[in-house]
């Protein structure tokens, strides 16, 4: 398996998988729009960005979305990563560690003081990844 960011002639391997991950979550949002993959196509300094993860048959099995921003407690950045999603074929075989992992590296070389994200409390086959390579925090989301 190979992770690399993506690239413009991944589209229509990474749609599905975007997809995939916004029926997961029931989100409603036009997956179809092509704001998103503009928006990751050409990022501003701080993101978002896409990484992938592509079989050695050269098919995309997940994906990861990422942005650095500012915080008021310390100098150095923060990686808040978005998004995290692998196909149903290929969970189970490393993908969603190796896509994490590699943020971190991502992160490490931004000179990030920390990586973080949120999920669903609905989400524990995620979540079992999760506690293996993080840390659970005590915070609750509030969102307007």
């Amino acid at each position: 398996m190979n992770i690399r960011p993506a690239r413009s002639a991944d589209y229509g391997a990474w749609l599905p998988l975007w997809t995939g991950y916004l029926d997961y979550y029931e989100a409603d949002l036009p997956p179809t729009s092509g704001d998103t993959w503009q928006r990751l196509m050409n990022p501003p300094e701080d993101g978002p960005f896409c990484l992938v993860a592509e079989a050695e048959d050269g098919a995309l099995v997940g994906l990861t979305h990422y942005v650095f921003h500012g915080h008021s407690w310390r100098a150095e950045p923060s990686c808040y990563l978005i998004d995290l999603f692998t196909d149903a074929n290929a969970r189970g075989k490393g993908v969603g560690r190796a896509l994490i992992e590699a943020v971190y590296k991502k992160a490490d070389a931004r000179g990030a003081a920390q990586v973080y994200w949120l999920t669903q409390n609905f989400n524990e086959a995620g979540r079992r990844l999760y506690d293996k390579v993080a840390k659970l925090t005590p915070f609750i989301k509030y969102q307007r």
